[in-house]
């Protein structure tokens, strides 16, 4: 197997450059971006196309069966997956059907190879069985469902840190042959946890999309706005929502018989409506907290006292007789009350 053309491994090569440069790429929506999108995926399609050729990899053989060097090549359809999502066009459902067609390849080739490990070979068999709602966490009950989502978030982080582990010493991956096996069966374990989590991210996007309006054939849209000026009558109805604000605040403010045309608010000067254009759009407090309390005090609007200090009782000025002799009978008259009043004189319903 490793005497593949040398134009199969130049041109993959060549693929893995472009990849990566995609991958670090930030402007997507470029149109130098999607040109090299464009041709990288048609640069995998031709790998595949060689491999086929060549008979790279055959159904009869097994894994040990496979060179080291030609394990990369297995992932030759999850790139061509992972790439053609980020494909713009105008039908997303097609860009979905293509990426998940490949994905499905991608996996089935593992799977004929012993490559799928016993958890994702069980999830394979779930896609299978029913692509449309596929989920790598398909159970009713909340509880389990969390629990996987957990095992597969630390499944995926074990996977990193083992690559950066094995990726760290790129030289003895060259003189050690089982080293360098178990980078690229590591590899392929990541890419079949992220296919996965694709496959679940496209069937929800595709359920997504089959619930959205057809587009309006072209020329359906002109043709409902002329409809609506036709069903316009002769005094200035019309079905349309955007009324005549819509035009702005151009035109007269008022018609000929008095009557106004447009919402407008009366101001003293032109200098008020200038200062008024950048103010915020809600009203502002016109005066603080402080001078909110003197001003409901000056208005009677406060009780003062209470607290603590209302149980402080006023010492009496003993040169003050007017004040001693109030005191005095203010306390008689409390004394003589008790006297006549004694306590629980009062309760004569609840007698026991």
């Amino acid at each position: 197997m490793s005497e593949e053309p040398q134009s199969l491994r130049a041109l993959w090569q060549t693929l893995e450059d472009k990849r990566r440069q995609i991958e670090g790429s930030w402007d997507t929506n470029s149109a130098a971006h999607q040109a090299l999108l464009n041709a990288t995926v048609s640069g995998y399609e031709q790998a595949l196309r060689i491999q086929d050729q060549i008979a790279l990899f055959s159904p009869n053989e097994s894994a040990e069966d496979i060179a080291t060097n030609d394990l990369h090549y297995l992932l030759a359809n999850y790139r061509l997956a992972d790439l053609s999502q980020r494909v713009s066009s105008g039908d997303r459902k097609a860009v979905l059907r293509r990426a998940q067609h490949c994905y499905d390849k991608f996996l089935r080739q593992l799977d004929l190879y012993d490559l799928l490990s016993p958890s994702d070979a069980k999830l394979l068999e779930e896609y299978r069985e029913d692509p449309t709602s596929f989920s790598t966490a398909s159970t009713s009950d909340p509880a389990a469902r969390r629990e996987r989502k957990i095992l597969r978030f630390k499944q995926e982080k074990d996977l990193k840190q083992k690559l950066q582990h094995l990726q760290q010493n790129p030289a003895a991956l060259q003189n050690d042959d089982d080293m360098h096996r178990r980078l690229q069966l590591t590899q392929i374990d990541f890419c079949v946890h992220q296919s996965f989590q694709s496959l679940e991210s496209i069937a929800q996007e595709l359920h997504i999309l089959s619930r959205a309006p057809p587009p309006p054939p072209p020329g359906q849209e002109t043709l409902s706005s002329d409809l609506r000026e036709r069903h316009k009558s002769n005094d200035g109805y019309s079905e349309r929502l955007d009324g005549p604000m819509s035009a702005g605040l151009s035109g007269p403010m008022l018609s000929k018989d008095g009557k106004p045309l447009r919402p407008f608010t009366l101001l003293n000067t032109r200098q008020t409506m200038q200062a008024g254009v950048f103010r915020p759009d809600h009203s502002l407090p016109t005066m603080t907290i402080d001078e909110y309390l003197d001003e409901e005090k000056r208005r009677g609007g406060m009780i003062e006292g209470g607290g603590a200090q209302s149980g402080v009782q006023p010492e009496v000025d003993e040169d003050d007789l007017d004040k001693a002799d109030e005191a005095t009978m203010k306390a008689r008259a409390w004394d003589e009350y008790v006297e006549h009043n004694p306590k629980g004189s009062g309760n004569t319903l609840n007698r026991g």
